[in-house]
């Protein structure tokens, strides 16, 4: 299959279209127009109804987390209205062709030469590319929620982690181990007696232990037990259990494992590489779950801006004002632009996006990949690593013959442009560049108080994880339990 992954087929007559509602009276969507015309009260206030008028939750965005978040709320049985003042899906995880590159980080509106660039409409390119773990919680999502039968992936080409003076393949079983430039013959054999503990180490055999309990020793006491070195510690916390700092190796060893077997899991399911990646781009999986939102009775309105959240006389959240018109609702969830009072800075993310005509040297020619860079490599005093991911016209994203490049990482000083330069002279000549610096925010509080459940900013990795763990978090603070994704399936129940 050319690592083409089907994870099911789309009845083209399944799934109704998205509702977009209109903005104006007409656009009111309740059982009836004398519903429609009856009015909103919230408080002393009277409004025209946004669209039905009361809903259980209103969800503001179109983001990945947040379209994720409308698809587990209805099939969970709630009534939700999604707003975007965006007349596109996707807000920070949209797709961009060329032209609207140009458009938005250069701000110029210009038809790049397609003699050496090649058509703009055959780049997708992702404001915020994240590679997806084959066995990790997304897919799990995507297949809980029976969405995957709306996409097609492909399998990353490889993953690589920087150390000396240029890119490895990252080794995670035995056999990769023992022929891994990584590695000198004895740490060789060391990180092969590491990986087997790791893949047969179970919680509840004690004899697998070798007397080790990670539950209560150190991931650090588990590295000086096999003699590992700075360097193989390094490429196994930050590229296979895919930490981003070391305060890890002073926690209790468990998660740290539990990691290592999952990136090893995803690696086994297809055998070739742990990440997966949509074709066409990320841009489809907001709009695959604003689907499964629709099929369970969510109304979506793009377009829409939304002027206030209103509160009652506690200082919880019991609406949406726009223009008006409003909404009730029990609870709210949205991206942080929508909450500005409510979130805290946690920091700046930089990110330049490249258009190569080859990829990155000594990534064994591949169409796509992810190259981490630990940031003890940068030979600098960063705390944070450097990620580049590579994608090209195998995922859809570009034309042939052409290369798209992330380089990301969390800002450390003033001059956050130069912070990329270890990532950037790894890619070899640059066609063109585009450079973003972007605020992360996190919310303030956890949103139990106020029913105002904000999600967080996208992180400088380029793979999943950190934003499943938002979603899910999200989860748990809206129902007040975590978010079983082992459950029967939505519409199984």
């Amino acid at each position: 299959m050319d690592g083409l992954m089907r994870m099911g087929d789309m009845e083209a007559d399944a799934v109704p279209e998205v509702a977009l509602a209109p903005q104006g009276m007409e656009g009111a969507l309740g059982d009836s127009l004398e519903e429609a015309f009856a009015g909103v009260t919230i408080g002393s206030d009277r409004y025209e109804p946004l669209a039905d008028g009361e809903y259980d939750a209103v969800v503001l965005g179109t983001g990945l987390t947040e379209c994720i978040m409308s698809g587990l709320l209805s099939v969970s049985g709630l009534k939700v209205l999604n707003v975007d003042r965006n007349q596109y899906y996707g807000g920070l995880s949209a797709s961009l062709n060329l032209k609207q590159l140009f458009e938005k980080f250069k701000g110029v509106q210009v038809d790049p030469p397609e003699s050496v660039f090649g058509k703009s409409r055959d780049y997708n390119v992702d404001l915020v590319p994240k590679f997806i773990m084959a066995s990790g919680n997304m897919v799990n999502m995507l297949i809980y929620c029976d969405v995957a039968k709306y996409l097609d992936f492909k399998l990353v080409d490889g993953s690589f982690v920087f150390s000396g003076s240029r890119p490895h393949k990252v080794p995670v079983t035995p056999s990769e181990a023992m022929t891994s430039g990584l590695m000198g013959l004895l740490e060789k054999n060391r990180c092969r007696q590491f990986f087997s503990w790791v893949h047969f180490y179970d919680l509840e055999d004690e004899s697998t232990w070798q007397k080790r309990d990670i539950r209560k020793v150190t991931m650090g006491e588990i590295y000086k037990y096999f003699g590992l070195q700075k360097d193989t510690i390094e490429f196994i916390g930050h590229s296979l259990a895919l930490w981003r700092d070391e305060s890890y190796i002073e926690q209790p060893a468990l998660e740290t494992v539990q990691k290592i077997k999952h990136y090893a899991d995803s690696l086994a399911r297809y055998g070739k590489s742990p990440y997966l990646y949509p074709l066409y781009g990320l841009g489809e999986l907001p709009q695959s779950f604003a689907r499964l939102s629709a099929v369970h009775g969510g109304t979506f309105m793009l377009g829409a801006a939304i002027d206030s959240v209103l509160y009652d006389s506690e200082g919880k959240a019991c609406g949406v004002r726009a223009g008006n018109q409003a909404a009730k609702c029990k609870f709210v969830v949205g991206d942080h632009s929508y909450f500005p009072d409510k979130v805290q800075k946690k920091g700046k993310v930089v990110r330049c996006y490249c258009v190569l005509s080859s990829p990155p040297a000594n990534t064994r020619d591949s169409n796509s990949c992810q190259i981490i860079i630990p940031a003890r490599q940068t030979k600098t005093n960063r705390k944070s690593d450097i990620y580049v991911l590579v994608l090209s016209s195998a995922h859809k994203v570009a034309p042939e013959g052409k290369y798209i490049a992330l380089v990301s990482t969390t800002v450390e000083t003033d001059d956050p442009a130069s912070e990329l330069k270890p990532g950037l002279d790894l890619l070899g000549p640059i066609i063109d560049s585009f450079l973003a610096v972007d605020d992360m925010y996190e919310p303030a509080s956890s949103g139990q108080a106020d029913q105002c459940f904000i999600t967080r900013s996208y992180d400088a990795t380029t793979h999943f994880e950190t934003a499943v763990d938002d979603v899910c978090d999200v989860y748990q603070r809206i129902f007040g339990k975590a978010l079983d994704l082992s459950a029967p399936k939505p519409g199984s129940r």
